[in-house]
């Protein structure tokens, strides 16, 4: 059954062609835009292969005052929504390309939904990484069944390596980039998030230099519904999708390489086709600040048990930064379409967001060395309920008077107003105590 919309004009051309063995193997040689049709097919495609992930109503919800639904991608098996995208195109190549195998240079979350769904398909898969790759996302590789070869100091290196293997062995040499088929198989999100949840006010996407799954899903959610808002979220540090939007074209700033805590959402644009329905079909692109992203992190890590990584948590931080006012009282689907996030960034990333949302503070103070001054400072933060989480004391290098010995101490809050109590409590004890700004 054809489904037609006010917004199919918008939609038109048919599912880009699929790069032939021996060309350069971008999967962006022909410039179309993808039509409503292409993502019914690509959902169909993919169901037996990927997860329908949940989009469930949130506990967030009282707190922004509005209704929240969260789709949660990071439960796809690599983590990631890429996986919808990378199937589409693995599937859709033709078999004598699927007996070749194919090739990919990064260690990104578009190279683990590669590894994977490649082994799945029982293809020849080969990721090529630089020296440097972290160990874990080398070994993650290759339990999801890809050949991995490290190679060159700079991802330069090895995609120059990686296009030179693919020239002599008949790989397909695969970069994420926007053709129809990749976008047809990540805009079946949106697909998904309108039959989940009935009467969708606005749905808010990551966005920056990868912006393939927003301007995907806009094209499916805009079909069914042209009143629902579609509203891409991107790093104020890298405001990379609307420098592109202004342009008119897709930018090529190299100082917008991919940062190690953004991920894709940092990258340059790669193309026009998803410039274009971006253009044409989302309605707001905002920017967050990271401090934002920190704290989203740690609103879905304590109210959803959802650990997420930057561009995983970005949408939810136009909320917690309230750049959308408009929404209040609105019922909202906000996508969370990554996990991958690293240990030791993991560890980093939730200190410095408990100090940002001031439930983790520091102060110093000079008490007298004498016994008991330093039960009666420990009594004062029991009393406010303060947990001790470090405390030290210095009497060697104490600049005050003698016999005086200097107590640097961090403790944990519940929040905003009971660190203000505590601090207002010290200060009545002890008038000279310096607290650290964050």
């Amino acid at each position: 059954m054809k489904i037609v919309s006010r917004n199919e004009e918008l939609l038109r051309d048919a599912l880009s062609c699929i790069p032939q063995p021996g060309s350069r193997a971008s999967l962006a040689s022909c410039n179309k835009l993808i039509r409503f049709e292409d993502i019914s097919a690509a959902a169909f495609k993919i169901q037996c292969g990927v997860q329908k992930t949940p989009c469930m109503y949130s506990r967030l919800s009282k707190q922004y005052g509005m209704d929240i639904y969260l789709k949660k991608e990071f439960l796809q098996y690599t983590g990631s929504v890429k996986e919808r995208g990378v199937l589409y195109l693995l599937m859709s190549l033709p078999q004598e390309q699927q007996r070749k195998g194919v090739i990919v240079a990064s260690d990104s979350n578009f190279s683990m939904a590669v590894a994977h769904h490649a082994s799945e398909l029982r293809m020849p898969v080969f990721v090529i990484v630089p020296t440097s790759t972290a160990p874990a996302r080398v070994r993650t590789c290759r339990d999801l069944g890809a050949m991995v070869i490290s190679y060159g100091t700079t991802a330069k290196d090895s995609q120059v390596h990686a296009r030179r293997l693919a020239q002599e062995n008949g790989y397909l040499y695969l970069e994420e980039e926007d053709s129809a088929v990749y976008l047809s198989g990540l805009g079946t999100v949106g697909l998904e998030m309108y039959e989940q949840v009935p009467k969708l006010d606005a749905v808010i996407f990551p966005a920056g230099g990868h912006c393939g799954l927003l301007a995907g899903s806009a094209a499916a959610l805009k079909h069914l519904n042209p009143h629902i808002s579609v509203i891409g979220v991107e790093s104020e540090s890298f405001p990379v999708l609307q420098q592109s939007l202004k342009a008119g074209h897709p930018t090529d700033d190299q100082a917008c390489n991919n940062h190690h805590f953004y991920g894709d959402v940092s990258g340059v644009c790669f193309g026009s086709n998803s410039l274009q329905l971006t253009g044409k079909l989302v309605d707001k692109v905002v920017a967050v600040r990271e401090e934002d992203i920190l704290i989203s992190m740690l609103r879905l890590l304590e109210y959803e048990r959802a650990t997420v990584d930057a561009e995983g948590a970005i949408g939810l931080a136009a909320l917690v930064a309230g750049k959308l006012p408009e929404l209040k009282g609105k019922r909202v689907a906000v996508v969370i379409c990554s996990g991958n996030l690293e240990l030791h960034l993991l560890q980093q990333c939730i200190a410095r967001a408990l100090t940002l949302d001031n439930r983790v503070c520091r102060f110093s103070l000079v008490i007298s060395d004498c016994p008991g001054d330093m039960s009666k400072l420990l009594e004062i933060l029991a009393r406010e309920e303060a947990r001790v989480l470090d405390i030290k004391q210095e009497r060697t290098f104490v600049t005050s008077e003698l016999f005086t010995v200097e107590v640097v101490c961090t403790v944990e809050t519940r929040d905003k107003i009971h660190t203000a109590q505590l601090r207002n409590a010290l200060l009545e004890r002890y008038p000279t105590t310096a607290w650290t700004e964050r």
